[in-house]
């Protein structure tokens, strides 16, 4: 059955072996054959300038796929090789604005309103007997709670919310996570990963699992992000 989504989009992280063709088109072309979608380009990495010789690699593009730039300077990719990209950056650049988030939330909604149910609760009740709850009544009954009317009042996502109780250094450390892989990844040998459900607990253990994978990548693999609206 469907589920709320904070974004009509997914984001696909795609890996390619070091000496593979690792264009867009190859890209495409992998999201197309294992997930029947088109994508776009999804600008999320921040370039890597190093230390000696950054000064002059950081005006040319090499290595890279769909660079943006910002006077004269790369700065954000859809992909490249793994050395170019400063995933670090990219994960330190998701755990400030996350954690942020967190702290207007703890401020203006954990610290005025009562704990709630998660959205997952009231999903699992639809799924138990549908005819009984349906989607549009689990729901209704889960945004009903004053603390979701809250979020929904200031702008925060309330399907997040069990992610947001569980503590600001488990929201951040999901938030980082999602930045470097997204919401699926496809390996070198053509394997989909993905969460086994939308559960916070299977989005840990995907993202978990994607990094993992991501950190063992040698440094002349290549990444490309795509999203699919």
């Amino acid at each position: 059955m469907p589920t709320h989504t904070p974004t009509a989009a997914t984001v696909v992280t795609v890996c390619f072996a070091p000496g593979d063709d690792a264009d867009w088109f190859a890209a495409s072309e992998k999201v197309n054959d294992l997930m029947h979608a088109n994508g776009t380009p999804a600008r999320r990495y921040h370039v890597r300038h190093r230390r000696l010789i950054g000064w002059l690699t950081r005006f040319f593009g090499y290595y890279l796929l769909d660079a943006a730039r910002r006077f004269g300077t790369v700065t954000l990719a859809a992909g490249g090789r793994k050395s170019r990209l400063d995933l670090t950056g990219t994960a330190a650049t998701a755990t400030h604005h996350a954690g942020l988030r967190w702290r207007a939330w703890n401020t203006h909604i954990n610290a005025t309103t009562k704990p709630a149910r998660p959205w997952e609760d009231y999903l699992a009740q639809h799924h138990a007997d549908p005819t009984k709850v349906t989607l549009n009544e689990a729901r209704r009954r889960f945004e009903q709670q004053p603390r979701v009317l809250a979020m929904l009042a200031h702008s925060f996502d309330p399907y997040e919310l069990s992610i947001y109780q569980a503590g600001e250094a488990t929201y951040v450390g999901l938030h980082w996570r999602t930045a470097l892989i997204g919401d699926a990844l496809i390996t070198t040998d053509g394997r989909l990963l993905t969460p086994a459900s939308s559960s916070a607990a299977d989005r840990f253990r995907f993202l978990n699992h994607a990094c993992g994978y991501l950190r063992a990548l040698r440094s002349d693999a290549h990444l490309c992000a795509v999203t699919i609206a």
